[in-house]
């Protein structure tokens, strides 16, 4: 299998967590790497992954470009695929942070739907790596997002959902809401428009997109009427 195209399903290790699983647990425990030298080998494939693409960067070039030697990257990384994981995993930590730190500034549920729209394709269309990924290798990406069982979406589903149980607990949302089918049914909305350009949505324009979310979105967060099939 080619390098980075596992990234988002369970890895070569037999762990049953994907690695969107994993960066999502590291946001809510709040994990950090303290290891500097580790850290290092990180930024430096980062910064090459976004200026090459995956699959043209070597582990010579990080190593380079990390100023350290091949054996360095290697004794902290056994093979590339490790290593595309982990940069990929620690992007997708920050997306989670960055999420939970935007919808903060919303007052009501709706707002924070709305900005969590928002806020999410924008994060993930605007961060060098991933985004990158999603543009120009999307045969990269979108087929481990598509073809893993569903474990993606799930993920995304788990945290919204999460998000989604907050705002009941706080009484804002109906306590009767379907919350995992109401996350599923958002999450595939926002994962549709990264995956399949639109001719009808500008993905650039903010307020486009926060009126799309406000039309379709937030009524999600109103529990159907008895009459209505649940």
């Amino acid at each position: 299998m080619e390098p980075g195209v596992s990234f988002f399903a369970a890895d070569t290790t037999g762990e049953p967590a994907s690695l969107l699983e994993r960066a999502y647990a590291d946001a809510i425990e709040r994990v950090d790497d303290v290891d500097e030298s580790r850290g290092r080998v990180l930024d430096a494939a980062y910064d090459q992954f976004c200026r090459m693409g995956i699959q043209r960067s070597t582990m010579e070039d990080v190593a380079r470009r990390a100023g350290v030697s091949r054996i360095t990257v290697y004794r902290r990384f056994a093979t590339k695929d490790a290593l595309v994981e982990q940069v990929v995993r620690r992007e997708f930590r920050r997306y989670f942070d960055r999420f939970l730190i935007d919808i903060e500034r919303a007052e009501t549920a709706a707002d924070r739907v709305v900005l969590g729209f928002v806020s999410s394709l924008r994060a993930i269309r605007d961060n060098p790596l991933i985004g990158g990924i999603i543009a120009t290798e999307p045969d990269v990406a979108l087929p481990s997002m598509i073809s893993d069982g569903g474990r993606t979406v799930a993920t995304v589903r788990q945290f919204v959902a999460g998000q989604i149980r907050r705002e009941q607990r706080a009484g804002t949302v109906a306590a009767d809401l379907d919350t995992d089918l109401v996350a599923e049914m958002m999450v595939r909305i926002s994962a549709s428009f990264l995956a399949i350009p639109s001719p009808l949505v500008d993905l650039d324009d903010d307020a486009q997109l926060a009126a799309l979310a406000r039309r379709f979105l937030v009524p999600m967060l109103k529990p159907p009427s008895p009459a209505e099939p649940g």
